[in-house]
């Protein structure tokens, strides 16, 4: 019986030859139609945070509320507002801040792709503290945008990938806080100029990049209302073909978000992460994450949706960032805290929306 199976099987190879008889079809990936850009505010380090930070093995505990929208996110962009310290270092404050290099471990632990770099802080220490963040980051697999250690980088655009489409992320600061770049380095940070950075979003489209997210910092301080330089940059800049999605830093507390024509602009997103004395009266605890849906149509990228996720840092018993909506839905709160978060919410909610942003399309995550 086996010679006759062996004598059929010679004789059905040789009728379809050396070819398989049926061939396996590769079936096609469908083009890629929708992504998300998920943006938060400053991470500031202040003395206080970065022991309790050492003391706990990195800021994994503090930041950890912000994980589930990070890391899902196709594409997460942080903001670090502050130089990275050297070894042995002390942890410094106003006016010249630093923070534990750890701080970068945990961001790419939550999922971030990619920080703004340019703020007013960006010099506090230097030209060695400005290469020492950038190394820092490119040690942990986060791209940076906002500062650079050579005239080739600070001129070549950085592109992030999400689900394969390239965006590119810019990053612009209205000051160093008076601190002078390097003599012979002029191009090392990057100082708002509407021109600089409408040509530089020019430069990013030309290496590939479908849609541009600029991150500012800028604004006034403490100041819950966009002031006049904000409310017309955001409209020169966003009237470029080139500039998808502005995601503003700096002010310390939360602004407004606005829809432009068919583009966003978040004024300020607050402090993600921080550690004023306690008492501060200005709102600096507040913030919020941000949701972007880029849906393509027409040969075209926009933001099809956007979901605000209020944030609180809170101070006591230790510091630790407080997913709002989460935390008010969850029993067991004592009446104190839901009133805390609650009035935090709401607060948060209030300021988003008070340039029509719930009537654009805003959607406040938690809200009812």
């Amino acid at each position: 019986m086996r010679l006759v199976a062996v004598a059929l099987l010679a004789v059905g190879l040789a009728a379809c030859g050396s070819e398989p008889a049926v061939s396996a079809s590769v079936a096609a990936s469908p083009p890629v139609t929708e992504f998300t850009v998920v943006a938060s505010g400053d991470f500031i380090s202040q003395p206080e945070l970065s022991e309790q930070a050492t003391a706990e093995g990195g800021f994994a505990k503090i930041l950890g509320a912000l994980k589930p929208m990070v890391s899902t996110a196709d594409l997460a962009i942080c903001h670090l507002e502050t130089p990275l310290a050297a070894p042995g270092d002390p942890w410094t404050g106003y006016p010249t801040f630093n923070a534990p290099p750890s701080l970068v471990d945990t961001a790419a632990d939550l999922g971030y792709d990619t920080c703004s770099t340019a703020s007013n802080h960006t010099l506090d220490y230097g030209w060695e503290g400005l290469v020492r963040t950038l190394d820092g980051l490119d040690r942990v697999g986060l791209k940076h945008a906002g500062s650079a250690r050579t005239a080739a980088e600070a001129a070549t655009p950085t592109l992030v990938s999400a689900r394969g489409i390239k965006v590119g992320h810019l990053s612009y600061t209205f000051s160093f806080n008076g601190l002078p770049l390097p003599e012979d380095k002029p191009w090392s940070a990057n100082l708002i100029d509407a021109a600089a950075i409408q040509a530089q979003a020019r430069r990013a489209r030309e290496a590939g990049a479908e849609v541009v997210v600029l991150s500012l910092h800028w604004g006034t301080e403490y100041q819950h209302e966009a002031d006049d330089g904000q409310l017309g940059l955001a409209r020169e800049l966003l009237a470029s073909p080139d500039i998808d999605l502005i995601v503003g830093t700096h002010v310390h507390v939360v602004q407004p978000m606005e829809k432009i024509g068919t583009k966003w602009v978040a004024y300020g997103m607050g402090n993600v992460m921080v550690r004023f004395p306690d008492g501060s009266p200005e709102d600096t605890q507040d913030a919020h994450l941000t949701r972007y849906t880029f849906t393509k149509s027409g040969g075209r990228w926009a933001v099809s949706k956007v979901e605000a996720l209020p944030t609180w840092m809170e101070y006591q018993p230790a510091s630790r960032v407080v997913d709002l909506p989460t935390e008010l839905a969850r029993s067991g709160l004592s009446e104190t805290q839901r009133d805390t978060y609650r009035r935090a919410y709401d607060r948060i909610a209030g300021w988003l929306t008070s340039r029509g942003a719930d009537q654009s399309g805003l959607i406040l995550i938690g809200h009812s």
